[in-house]
């Protein structure tokens, strides 16, 4: 379902919380007004029908109806209420009605029978606008006890509150007008204050897009300023993935140009000579050859980064004694070790089993071990020590060769990048090793980090969580 524009909704917003509410205190003092009206009617026609019901006793009008003043105050009152006034004996029949219409017949209504049974009654018909009320008409016999004698009817017209409420709607009418009015201004006036900010952040986010600003400035509420913010801090991480991306694309391009370019001038070198010697033949073939072998590792290592890279790459976790493992790598190295003379040693503090993908976690310690002996010292170390809590997995890989210095220690991790390029492309390295072993263990969701003296040697501390848990998307 297509959502209104924020702009609409706050407008409506606005709108409905000025109307609404002076809808329902209209409503509420109308119907206050209606219902206070009657109860203060039905108070007043009752005090004044107790007057009149011990007038009539006191006077002996139901032994002679003709009395003149009681008559004239009859009617008097009636005209006052706009009603009636009914005056009926214990017997139920009527002996003064002031509308003259039921005088002389017996009348059975629920509100005079209760009356006669000593009970004062009231009852508003809304139906048509009148309130009717009923007194007991009592004496005293010889014996001092009270006696109904007869019932005192009472009824009062209504139309004024009818009149008044249809005035008062009126007025209301007219107020809600100008309510709905100053609440339509209103919420224009809140809904462009609430969204232009919003609308100059868009604006800002394509000036970014297409070049046109360095950042977005909107700093109209503390939320505007946040998202600024936000949105800014995101644009510079963007900025900087494009540019270490365009950095890696280069670098991609030079390092797999470099041993082209050496290939060619060697085929070249060797072309252009005539009855050269076998042993430059051979020579320049072993040149050759270990460009190739260098071509084939970048493609490799590029190869084993991008697989590293793809987000969802699978690992294929399984207990794996650690112990064990690092025995066979180090085994795996020791050629290599020995061709340099460096002593490869391990330590094992504890059996260590963790959940793994024993390929990977391979792959990255095996790269720091390779890098401690390749850039190590003749008659150094590489020692490698293995231990455990009862949560993560410690591996420290510390050498003794010739250190990293302390302002490249924060680039080490980087694609192709290399502390000392001539003694990496003599080695043969690619600037990519450190690189995957750091993917290697954030998709373990460990970590590494690492410590170096110039001169001194390297120390890698890698701790990764001995149970694997897959972290949601």
């Amino acid at each position: 379902m297509k959502r209104l524009s924020l702009r609409i909704e706050v407008f409506l917003l606005v709108f409905i919380v000025g109307v609404l509410p002076a809808m329902l205190i209209t409503s509420g003092v109308l119907s206050l007004y209606a219902s206070r009206s009657v109860r203060s009617d039905v108070t007043n026609i009752t005090n004044e029908a107790t007057l009149l019901a011990n007038q009539i006793v006191t006077s002996g009008y139901l032994s002679d109806t003709t009395q003149e003043s009681m008559n004239t105050r009859f009617m008097s009152i009636g005209n006052a209420y706009d009603g009636r006034v009914m005056v009926i004996d214990a017997n139920l029949k009527v002996v003064k009605d002031t509308y003259g219409a039921d005088e002389g017949r017996t009348i059975v209504w629920s509100s005079v029978l209760n009356s006669l049974s000593g009970v004062s009654g009231s009852y508003y018909d809304q139906e048509n606008s009148c309130i009717t009320v009923t007194v007991p008409i009592t004496t005293y016999t010889e014996e001092d006890e009270q006696e109904v004698v007869g019932v005192l009817l009472l009824t009062k017209s209504t139309d004024y509150i009818t009149q008044n409420t249809i005035f008062f709607k009126d007025v209301v009418l007219e107020i809600m007008l100008i309510i709905g009015v100053a609440s339509s201004v209103l919420g224009i006036i809140m809904a462009r204050r609430f969204t232009e900010p919003l609308h100059r952040i868009s604006k800002s986010i394509e000036d970014v897009q297409n070049g046109v600003v360095d950042e977005v400035s909107v700093k109209d509420f503390s939320e505007t300023r946040e998202i600024s913010k936000k949105f800014n801090g995101f644009a510079n991480q963007m900025r900087a993935v494009d540019d270490s991306r365009q950095e890696f694309v280069s670098n991609v391009s030079h390092e797999l140009k470099t041993p082209l370019t050496s290939m060619k001038v060697l085929a070249d070198s060797l072309n252009g000579m005539e009855d050269a010697p076998v042993e430059l033949y051979k020579e320049f073939m072993q040149d050759i050859g270990n460009e190739i072998d260098r071509e084939t590792k970048i493609i490799n290592d590029l190869l084993s980064l991008v697989k590293l890279d793809k987000s969802g790459a699978a690992l294929n976790i399984s207990p794996v004694n650690v112990n064990d493992l690092m025995e066979v790598l180090l085994k795996r190295l020791k050629p290599i070790a020995e061709k340099q003379k460096v002593e490869l040693v391990l330590e094992s503090f504890r059996p260590v089993t963790a959940e793994v993908d024993e390929v990977k976690f391979s792959l990255a310690i095996m790269n720091l071990v390779e890098n401690g002996i390749k850039y190590n010292e003749e008659g150094g170390y590489v020692h490698v020590s293995v231990n455990s809590d009862h949560q993560y997995l410690f591996i420290r890989v510390k050498d003794s060769g010739m250190g990293i210095p302390e302002d490249s220690l924060e680039h080490i991790f980087d694609r192709f990048y290399r502390v000392d390029k001539s003694h990496s492309r003599e080695i043969g390295g690619t600037g990519l090793g450190l690189a995957i072993t750091k993917n290697c263990i954030l998709m373990h969701h460990g970590e590494i980090k690492v410590h170096s003296i110039l001169g001194q040697g390297t120390t890698f501390d890698v701790r990764v969580p001995l149970s694997y848990i897959e972290k949601e998307a």
